[in-house]
This record gives structure tokens, sequence and C-alpha cells, in this order.
């Protein structure tokens, strides 16, 4: 079961020239500033740069899908012949995503939040 898309990462090459236009775009300042991801929240969206994201296969802008069991939706996306990109790797707080490519090659993300 989804949650929704409540989330979209750009792969970027340059953090600070990124961020800077997300800046201006938002009107506001980053909730997140690391050198390994910058993110913002907008309209119940959260919006992320990541520049490492190329080197992970990203070839662009990346929506995720909030999902209650990762493992799960991850599993079944395989089984209906989703490539995988990238497995579930626990991202800070116990925040779990992972990635797969679709038949198309289309990009697809999926995120669980930690049960608080």
């Amino acid at each position: 079961m989804t949650a929704g898309l409540k989330t979209i990462i750009y792969p970027v090459k340059d953090l600070a020239r990124s961020k800077a236009l997300f800046s201006a775009l938002l009107e506001t300042e980053p909730y997140a500033d690391e050198p390994y991801y910058v993110g913002f929240k907008d309209a119940g969206q959260d919006v992320g740069l990541d520049p490492n994201g190329h080197a992970k296969g990203m070839t662009g802008p990346v929506p995720y899908w909030h999902v209650s069991d990762i493992r799960t939706q991850l599993a079944a996306l395989l089984a209906a012949g989703a490539e995988p990109l990238q497995d579930v790797q626990d991202v800070g707080n116990g925040r779990l995503i992972a990635s797969v490519k679709d038949t198309d090659g289309n990009l697809v993300g999926l995120i669980q939040d930690p049960v608080a």
C-alpha cells in the first residue's frame, strides 16, 4: 500500500548552484543541507538534491512512493519485471529507500519512514 508520491529527488552535478536555484524556486531555505544531500519541503512535498545521483544511475528526477512495507513492495515490483537499481538502504534515522527501473526504463523510488 502506498501513501502516494511525496518525494522527488533530482541528481545534480553542482550542489551549490542547484541549491541556489531551488531556494529561489521554492522561496525557502533547505531543511537538510549536507554535502551528500540537500532537502526542501514545499506544499507537503519533499524535494531533494543528490550530488551522487548520476553515479547511482539516476538519469533524471526520481519520484519516490511512500510505502508501509518497502521490502514487500520492492519484491512485488521485481516480480512484475522491474530491474533493481538500489536495494533497500537506511539513509538515516530509520528512513529506508530503494529504487528500480520499470519495464520502459523509468526510475521508480520507494520510501518507508520509520514507525513513530
